[in-house]
């Protein structure tokens, strides 16, 4: 009885396909599985959202025209796909764009690129750090306006080029006095490069992202908008209430204190000088090899 049911299984067994699991196969589904997660978390922060939604709510038509076999819209739809395609390109278009240059800001691509352009950043000292936060409570205080990116890895030179060359050591007063109501230079923002300023009176991409609320105006939007084109840290003070915010990767913190947002430049700041150290370490290594 039992040597019966056994055949019958191992029969059962025999017929059934069972496909064989590679180490690489684990591999390509992990890799699948994370691009997908990018790639949602990614769309849900922009526009494309809703776009990619509408798409959804086609396709699903299409699917419910090929169940009842709907010969005329299937016709329809396999005439306009070689179009539709060529739309979603041009639709999506800027958020490809940004996409890509997101794709290649991550950390995990950069490491297999030699010749990263974080071989030749230059991040800013502590001193630096205080001299900013010490100039951001002060206009804070004062209600003045501000908008201060603080350049990472990703070098801002096309936006530099946009404002006038100043190319100082950063100090309070100077910052201040930049963004003085009323003087040549207070209007656009100011990009610091490691010690010193760059440039002031640049000009910035404003963020056409749906989660900043509307109460926030242009400052607001063009310091979303480098944190989504870059690396960089951006700070800006409101002129109308006097708040402190702060824009990096893309994210708008609101409301944060001079103590809070030293903090912050603090982290960045030895977060970027460890991973710099460590490629720094690669690189020598790599030359005593060669």
């Amino acid at each position: 009885m039992l040597s019966n049911i056994f055949q019958i299984i191992t029969s059962i067994m025999s017929k059934l396909y069972l496909p064989k699991i590679r180490f690489i196969d684990i591999v390509e589904i992990i890799i699948i599985w994370a691009v997908l997660y990018m790639f949602m978390n990614w769309i849900k922060s922009t526009r494309a959202y809703n776009l990619l939604k509408g798409i959804g709510l086609i396709l699903l038509f299409f699917l419910v025209a090929a169940l009842f076999q709907m010969t005329t819209i299937l016709y329809i739809a396999r005439n306009v796909t070689g179009v539709a395609l060529t739309a979603v390109v041009i639709i999506f278009q800027p958020e490809l764009r940004k996409a890509l240059e997101h794709l290649g800001q991550q950390r995990m691509i950069s490491s297999f690129l030699m010749h990263d352009q974080r071989e030749n950043a230059v991040y800013y000292s502590d001193a630096t750090i205080v001299e900013v936060a010490r100039a951001v409570s002060e206009m804070s205080a004062e209600r003045v306006g501000a908008l201060i990116v603080m350049e990472q890895a990703v070098h801002l030179d096309e936006y530099i080029q946009t404002g006038i060359t100043i190319d100082a050591h950063v100090t309070s007063q100077l910052l201040q006095n930049i963004f003085e109501h009323g003087t040549p230079l207070h209007d656009g923002a100011v990009v610091i490069r490691g010690d010193r300023v760059q440039a002031a009176t640049c000009y910035l991409p404003l963020s056409d992202s749906e989660s900043i609320s509307k109460k926030f105006g242009t400052r607001h939007r063009a310091g979303v908008g480098i944190s989504e084109e870059s690396d960089s840290f951006t700070i800006i003070v409101s002129e109308e209430t006097g708040r402190i915010s702060y824009a990096h990767l893309g994210k708008l913190v609101t409301g944060v204190s001079v103590s809070e947002l030293r903090d912050r430049l603090f982290q960045i700041a030895k977060k970027y000088r460890e991973r710099e150290k460590k490629s720094g370490l690669f690189r020598r290594a790599e030359r005593n090899e060669e």
